[in-house]
Formats: C-alpha cells, structure tokens, sequence
C-alpha cells in the first residue's frame, strides 16, 4: 500500500525509522521504533509533513493541533504552510493535565468554538491519546473532523476513530515503512 507521499516516507525511513529492541509507550516491546521527531523537527521534514498534510486537510478545517509534544511540530509547520498559501488555520498544542495557572486548560494555543479541528500527532500506536485531544477540544465547543497521524505503526487508530464518529488518514503507515503494525 502506498501514502502517495513517497518522499516522506523516504525522510522517515532516513532519520526516524530504527531497528532493535524497544519499549513501546503501552509496555509492550518492538523490534522497530519511530522518531518521527527526527523528521517533524528537520526543515526538509518539516516542509514535507506540511506539504502531505495541506494536500489532506478537509477545505472547512479552521485548527490543528494534538497531544504536546508529538503533534506541536507537525501543527505548527502545517499551520504556517498553509498560511503561506492563504489559507489560516489556528493551531494548538493539548496539555496532559489542566494548567493550575495563568490562563488555565489543557490547550495551550487557539481553539475558539465552532472551529473544525484536525488533531494531528507524529506517531500512533493506539490512537488514544488522540481522541482523547478530540475529546477535549470539544469541550471548547470545536468539532473535530479528522484525526490526522504522520505516521500510523499500530493500525488500530483508524476503527477507533470511526467508532468515534471521526474521519481518520494517515500520512505514512507501518506497511509503508516495511513493517507490520503493532498495537
């Protein structure tokens, strides 16, 4: 199966794709492990990421953002792509916990109600911590309308997000990068 991002998948599989022995975020262990941050966080990534997710993105998206830290690079760069183009989307980064502080919440940018939010991350296993993000930017009163991975290793995120009522696209996938998926 092919993303139709090849040159993206090829940055992933230069810089962030590593074989080994892993421990993955559920506990569980893995022969392969993904860095995405080691392209979301390069220029030429950056610009690649930005470029494969504008050519996703639903027209009447207005935000994009996701759980800190594996969604702020690759939100941050769409958002600013796309401005360079015309087009302004709001972008936001989802604390774990509630600030005590300051302004308080869990986002941490713009999240106004009636947005159209596409939650992002750089890597997904599972797909939780997504919806979770959806969750809570629907408690800000926006509606979100795609959850938008860089990278899906697990392929689960995909029946949870329809179960959730949500549209889902991964930019690359384990099969793309050579793997299996792995929940």
């Amino acid at each position: 199966m092919s993303t139709g991002f090849p040159s993206l998948r090829d940055h992933l599989l230069a810089h962030a794709v590593r074989s080994g022995d892993f421990v993955l975020k559920s506990g569980r262990r893995s022969r392969w492990f993904v860095d995405a941050k080691q392209s979301t966080c390069r220029p030429e990534g950056m610009l690649l990421v930005a470029e494969a997710a504008l050519e996703v993105l639903p027209g009447d998206a207005t935000a994009i953002g996701g759980p800190t830290m594996g969604a702020d690079a690759v939100a941050f760069a769409v958002a600013a792509m796309a401005a360079t183009r015309g087009r302004m989307l709001h972008s936001f980064s989802v604390r774990a916990e509630v600030k005590d502080h300051g302004g308080g919440g869990r986002v941490a940018g713009v999240v106004q109600p009636g947005d159209r939010v596409v939650i992002t991350e750089d890597t997904v296993t599972r797909g939780v911590s997504m919806l979770e993000a959806a969750e809570v930017v629907r408690s800000y009163g926006a509606t979100p309308v795609l959850l938008l991975p860089v990278v899906d290793r697990g392929g689960t995120a995909a029946g949870l997000a329809r179960e959730a009522g949500i549209a889902y696209r991964a930019l690359v996938t384990a099969e793309d990068l050579g793997a299996s998926y792995e929940d």
